[in-house]
């Protein structure tokens, strides 16, 4: 008997304090919500990882860890759940190694609905199926009303590094090109619109998505790529700066290329912010020696997730400041660090 198939026990429409107590309320949302769904391999304190990768000579293993506290908890475009899952995910990606597993740690608010919790798990593991990975482990947690905000969810990931692979900032090069996979300050504008405290209205969707399929399309056309990054919080101008900065290298934007949607400027434009430093949870920049830069952008144009992909700028010389702009008015603009939050609890 499966889980769509066998009787339901829990028979609540919203968490209690009795689901996090370790009894038999506890075992049946653990069940019914989260590894009948997931469905891990066995019934342990632990996941027990094998795969063919660990074996090659020179492998490595990558592991990365990760919390989310989005507010709302559903927006367009994604949720928590999907959201977790891409962000992890995407934080092995970009560092060159192949995801394969995760982890999933909940801590819920008493009081929130059962069924967005179905909602979230149903979320995670469609994004996990397109991803390539496995949810084999997790937790659950439950705090009293007011203490947790719905839910927050920490995920932890590990994937296989293949022998040869060695992405890092610090191997960024003067005359390297820097390329973006699509549109930027998608999800930190679509963010701020869902929370309906404007009384804004947009057709924008967040661009959350998994970036591994598009990160291994452009390691096979361009095997020189020496780094890549996901543009979360902070923005594009905030991990350009870190990367300039691990790298001793500048960078120097093109404003005119900067892919932004008219619905996003506008956006900006209305509340003072600058779009440079909203979040993407979908969108990544990465360096590639010139040479490279047309093979890399052809990858990354023949995946869903790089049908917007450009070249933005290049890396120049060690200088005083890390990331300059040019603008479309031919002058320089300082694109500095972003300096305290722009937009809180985005991911």
């Amino acid at each position: 008997m499966n889980a769509a198939t066998k009787p339901s026990r829990l028979r609540d429409t919203h968490v209690t304090l009795s689901h996090g107590g370790g009894g038999r309320a506890m075992r049946d949302l653990i069940e019914e919500v989260f590894t009948d769904v997931f469905r891990p391999e066995g019934d342990e304190d632990q996941a027990r990882l094998t795969d063919a990768a660990l074996a090659t000579p020179g492998a490595r293993l990558a592991f990365t860890t990760d919390s989310f506290v989005v507010t709302p908890l559903e927006f367009p475009g994604g949720d928590i759940g999907k959201l977790a899952v891409c962000g992890t995910v995407n934080d092995l990606a970009v560092g060159g190694a192949r995801p394969l597993w995760l982890s999933a740690a909940f801590i819920i608010e008493e009081g929130t609905e059962i069924a967005l919790l179905r909602r979230i798990v149903a979320s995670m593991v469609r994004e996990a199926e397109a991803a390539g990975v496995r949810i084999v482990t997790g937790d659950t947690k439950v705090v009293g009303r007011g203490s947790g905000d719905g839910v927050f969810i920490t995920t932890s990931g590990v994937g296989v590094i293949p022998a040869g692979r060695d992405l890092g900032a610090a191997q960024i090069r003067d005359g390297d090109v820097a390329l973006v996979n699509g549109v930027l300050g998608d999800h930190g504008a679509t963010i701020l619109a869902a929370r309906g405290d404007l009384a804004l209205s947009t057709p924008l969707e967040s661009d959350c998505q998994s970036l591994t399929h598009l990160m291994e399309a452009v390691l096979a056309a361009a095997p020189g790529t020496h780094a890549a990054r996901d543009a979360t919080r902070g923005g594009l101008a905030s991990t350009l700066n870190e990367m300039a900065e691990a790298a001793g290298v500048t960078v120097e934007l093109d404003e005119a290329a900067l892919p932004l949607r008219t619905e996003v400027k506008g956006l900006c434009e209305i509340l003072g912010l600058d779009p440079l430093y909203l979040a993407n949870e979908g969108t990544l920049v990465l360096f590639v020696p010139e040479a490279e830069a047309e093979a890399a952008l052809a990858a990354m144009r023949a995946t869903p997730a790089g049908r917007d992909a450009t070249i933005v700028g290049r890396a120049g010389p060690r200088g005083s400041v890390p990331v300059t702009m040019r603008t479309a008015f031919g002058g320089q603009r300082i694109v500095d660090m972003l300096v305290g939050e722009q937009l809180p609890r985005i991911c």
